[in-house]
């Protein structure tokens, strides 16, 4: 049910949120059924395009990864997705009653999972790991989990819509400081627990 519901908020999210909100998934089938499978999508993707293909910041040259090094650096950013789709889900929840609503923990998850699908199906582009083309995808993708999460706090969160807009923005807010974060997590890692070892083109 939930690759419906995730195919649903791409092209119906208003409808579809009513939907997903009468279904109460918890928060371990969020875990289990969606997260495991959606992080899997850019991680795997990476790490076929960084092996095969190789980085490219123009499309020009390109420089592929050992598989050893790919491979330590995909399972580290599928587990890191885990962690940061958690940590939302659980700011959500925190904040919640500031603003009105009697949410669940699962039902912070569900909010949090579904807002970012847009952002775990756009990681299929890594199949082809140029620089411009990633970072084009990768806005489209976060453009559209911003008018999800807009369109979700109303119906997800029961908030009426005047406070659902404030309530979305500061979830917004953290959840732009969690992905940045992750990135310089990254970026630390690569230049010292999990150095990429470059095998050339």
């Amino acid at each position: 049910m939930f690759l419906q519901h995730m195919w649903g908020v791409i092209y119906d999210p208003k409808h579809e949120w009513r939907d997903i909100r009468k279904e109460h998934y918890s928060m371990m089938h969020c875990f289990l059924s969606q997260i495991s499978i959606l992080a899997a999508i850019p991680a795997l993707s990476l790490f076929i395009g960084t092996t095969q293909i190789g980085w490219s910041i123009s499309g020009g040259e390109f420089v592929k990864l050992s598989i050893q090094s790919a491979m330590m650096a995909a399972i580290a950013f599928y587990v890191a997705m885990w962690i940061g789709v958690g940590f939302i889900a659980y700011v959500i929840h925190w904040m919640e009653r500031t603003y009105g609503g009697k949410a669940s923990l699962d039902d912070c998850m569900v909010l949090a999972t579904f807002t970012a699908t847009p952002m775990f199906m756009a990681g299929i582009v890594g199949l082809y790991p140029v620089l411009w083309l990633n970072v084009i995808v990768g806005m489209v993708a976060l453009a559209y989990t911003v008018y999800l999460l807009f369109t979700g706090v109303p119906e997800i969160m029961q908030i009426p819509e005047d406070r659902a807009f404030f309530f979305a923005s500061s979830i917004l807010t953290v959840g732009l400081c969690v992905l940045v974060g992750l990135l310089a997590v990254t970026v630390i890692m690569w230049s010292t627990v999990i150095p990429l070892n470059y095998v050339g083109g």
